[in-house]
């Protein structure tokens, strides 16, 4: 038999079952392999021990006493009539005032923001008065819509009060000007020093959440501050802070363990690559607690880790050799001290905190001798450890970054060049049903159906197949996330974790089923590439004669006959694969 006709009656052999799945068996293996590795690569060392600490208190009594050897009769809420004014101060990002109007809530193109101030002042007071400046948490606060509760009840007991815009000039969230903020701060209790019924030696700060951070950087520039009411105070650094909060969040909220491994890769990001410098602040110094410090907490706060966030602020003010620091814990509260959701308007503060918080700012700037203890009120808990050890990652956020963007550009790409192709099948069609019709009134040969795409031996509907299984595992565990989010978010507020979890918890072993499926999927496409090319005597040695430019020309085609088919094909491929290197970065692929 001629070496030409021996080759090609082996090449019309067909394989056998075991021969496929010796063939996709290694593919199958190298895929897997390549994506485990990357999981477990790009997976973050994460210390959250020790789990179920807490802190005594030395009573459950929160109220704040003190001695008072003259008896004189000191104010609380209510005692005076609260009179209010408006001022406008127009700022510079330095802190700097400035006669430039800007615009209110933003700063105009020269960065001059128009920042409106409420002053609150008990009317009737004799003598200069104590001064408290509020600073704002997260968000957008106004004057008018921030502190209006506390801020009136303490100018009722004497202080006079100032609420002020928040300073966030061109800024977001993610980019604020922490150090700029506080210079912004300052000046508004400059402004209160040099007021006629104010005592410039007695104005403190009345600070929460987020711009507890602002007052380190405050404390720092002005030690002259008298005192300051920390509610919630974050304490560490943002990527510490934050890491705890969403860590501690996604289990409260019911999220599957293997959410965590976003949270992981989420907070060791090296923000710096995007000029983004807030993640690491250095705020946590012994000048930040070196004057008189009222603390409060919720038990029922799920944001901040009170028990190292207590340890931590007690060193750091014995360190300034400041040991006026009182601390207080009210159950059922919220990070905000309010009792019940904070997303529901007219939410009330813990009963006893105002009252506590005012009798301790009021006996603390007349001078007297604390005779209350100093930790008191519900016990406090936290649930993790702090991620001390948490830090950037370079590597992995370049990493991160490349895999993100080549899945977006590979996803928009294959949906444009579907949305060509399905565009030329159905104008080729079109124009085919008026020739034919046109064929038919003229007795003419009928012409032949329009190839578009032209795939073979199956591989168009397999790539259909494994492109929706691999889109709907995508949105899977998207729904997942954002369950999840909502969730932490609810938490946050001060609602209740659902009892019934639901997608945020089943979505990630489904996934992960899933994915190894499409992964086997995946390598019995190749493994029939290769069978196929092999018939073609694409992958003999030597190749057939003939076999490349057939195959090229559509004559012999391994994928489909047409040119647009293949490129739709290896296009919308690699795309899928890269939605497994995606769901590998986030760790899908650790078992």
């Amino acid at each position: 038999m001629p070496q030409e006709e021996q080759r090609l009656t082996v090449k019309a052999k067909p394989w056998t079952s075991l021969h496929r799945l010796m063939v996709s068996l290694p593919i199958f293996i190298m895929l897997m392999g390549v994506l485990v590795s990357i999981s477990n690569l790009t997976t973050v060392p994460w210390n959250i021990e020790p789990t179920g600490q807490s802190m005594a208190t030395l009573t459950d009594d929160t109220d704040v006493t003190f001695a008072n050897p003259t008896g004189e009769a000191l104010p609380s809420k209510g005692t005076y009539q609260v009179s209010e004014r408006y001022i406008t101060l127009n700022m510079t990002s330095d802190g700097n005032l400035t006669q430039e109007t800007g615009v209110r809530g933003k700063a105009n193109k020269n960065g001059v923001q128009t920042i409106k101030v409420l002053i609150r002042e008990p009317q009737g007071a004799a003598g200069k008065r104590p001064g408290v400046v509020f600073m704002h948490g997260a968000g957008y606060g106004t004057c008018d819509n921030s502190f209006g509760d506390v801020a009136s009840d303490m100018a009722s007991a004497g202080f006079v009060t100032a609420v002020l815009d928040k300073p966030v000039w061109n800024t977001t969230d993610v980019n604020r000007d922490y150090m700029a903020s506080a210079k912004a701060y300052d000046q508004v209790i400059a402004y209160l020093r040099q007021l006629e019924n104010v005592d410039n030696a007695k104005v403190g700060i009345y600070a929460t959440s987020e711009s507890t951070w602002i007052s380190s950087y405050l404390l720092q520039d002005d030690p002259d501050v008298a005192f300051q009411i920390l509610l919630s105070p974050m304490v560490f650094s943002p990527r510490q802070s934050l890491g705890f909060f969403v860590t501690q969040d996604f289990t409260l909220a019911g999220a599957n363990d293997g959410y965590q491994s976003i949270v992981q890769r989420v907070f060791s990001a090296d923000t710096d690559l995007f000029s983004l410098t807030n993640f690491d602040l250095d705020t946590l110094k012994p000048a930040a607690y070196a004057v008189p410090t009222f603390v409060a907490y919720g038990s029922k706060d799920v944001m901040t880790a009170q028990v190292d966030g207590v340890r931590a602020i007690l060193h750091n003010a014995h360190q300034a050799n400041n040991w006026d620091v009182t601390v207080r814990s009210y159950p059922v509260a919220n990070h905000v001290l309010r009792l019940g959701d904070e997303s529901e308007a007219g939410t009330p503060f813990a009963d006893a905190y105002v009252n506590d918080l005012i009798d301790w700012a009021v006996g603390t700037t007349a001078g007297y001798t604390q005779t209350s203890e100093r930790v008191a009120g519900a016990g406090l808990y936290q649930s993790i450890g702090l991620p001390g050890a948490l830090k950037a990652r370079r590597v992995g956020t370049i990493y991160g970054v490349i895999v993100h963007v080549a899945v977006v550009l590979l996803l928009i790409a294959s949906t444009i060049l579907g949305l060509v192709a399905l565009g030329s099948k159905i104008a080729l069609n079109a124009q085919w049903r008026r020739n034919r019709r046109e064929a038919k009134r003229a007795g003419m040969l009928l012409p032949a159906k329009p190839v578009v795409l032209g795939f073979a031996h199956g591989f168009g509907g397999s790539l259909l197949t494994l492109t929706l299984t691999t889109l709907a595992a995508m949105l899977i565990f998207f729904a997942g996330l954002g369950q999840v989010i909502m969730g932490v978010v609810k938490l946050a507020w001060g609602g209740a974790p659902t009892e019934t979890p639901g997608v945020m918890y089943w979505s990630w072993p489904v996934i992960q089923v899933v994915s190894v499926l499409v992964v086997w999927a995946w390598s019995r496409v190749f493994m029939r590439l290769i069978e196929v090319a092999w018939h073609r005597g694409l992958i003999q040695l030597p190749p057939r004669r003939e076999a490349v430019r057939n195959i090229v020309t559509g004559a012999e085609p391994v994928l489909a006959s047409t040119r647009l088919g293949r490129v739709l094909f290896w296009l919308v491929a690699f795309t899928m694969l890269n939605v497994l290197l995606f769901f590998a970065f986030w760790g899908l692929f650790v078992y």
